[in-house]
């Protein structure tokens, strides 16, 4: 198990805009997409690959492609679905699942209300995919579905974590990598992170 800060330059400048205040629904929308496809170029980077013959238009060519069916891509609902396109931009072949979790307000513990995903996930390299890992609870939860219905090589994405959270992920799933753009200070008393961005499922989606 590995975490991830990924801190390329691209990403940290369009971080900061997804953070600000005065940032609204549709760009912050198309933020969080374009910092998704920067993170999922590097949380690609070891896809298994396979040589293939081709004809370029100087003559024959042995070259590569991506190996087996690649990806499964699983937002956590409802904000994990503003990170999906900028996946499938760069593997539009992925296939897609759902998990709606919510958190009770009195426990803060999630509670599953859907669940739907690729029958051949053990097939598949999944990335679980979420803007906010704060108590890890969501997290740690959508793994252990995941795993039971097959997925055995997982990946975690969040464009912003906690302390808190990637420690209780590391400990209830230490075969999983994390990938984030960012690891906050802690946790306010509501367990929302801070400096963090707010709710992220708010600002995609203008409610509150």
């Amino acid at each position: 198990m590995s975490l991830r800060v990924l801190d390329h330059p691209l990403i940290q400048h369009k971080l900061t805009f997804i953070r600000d205040a005065d940032t609204g629904p549709k760009d912050f929308r198309a933020l969080t997409e374009e910092v998704a496809m920067l993170m999922a170029y590097e949380v690609t980077r070891n896809l298994p690959l396979e040589d293939v013959e081709i004809r370029t238009p100087m003559g024959p060519a042995r070259t590569k492609v991506i190996a087996g069916k690649t990806l499964a891509v699983v937002p956590i609902l409802r904000a994990g679905l503003g990170m999906v396109g900028g996946i499938l931009e760069l593997v539009p072949t992925a296939k897609v699942g759902h998990i709606g979790l919510f958190r009770d307000h009195d426990t803060w513990r999630p509670v599953e209300y859907y669940c739907k995903l690729p029958p051949d996930l053990a097939e598949r390299e999944v990335i679980i995919c979420d803007p906010m890992l704060a108590t890890g609870g969501s997290a740690s939860l959508a793994v252990k579905l995941v795993k039971e219905r097959g997925g055995r090589t997982i990946k975690l994405m969040s464009l912003i974590a906690a302390p808190e959270g990637i420690a209780l992920v590391q400990k209830e799933h230490p075969d999983v990598d994390i990938f984030t753009a960012a690891v906050d200070e802690a946790l306010d008393p509501n367990a929302y992170i801070l400096p963090g961005l707010g709710d992220a499922g708010d600002r995609l989606f203008g409610t509150r």
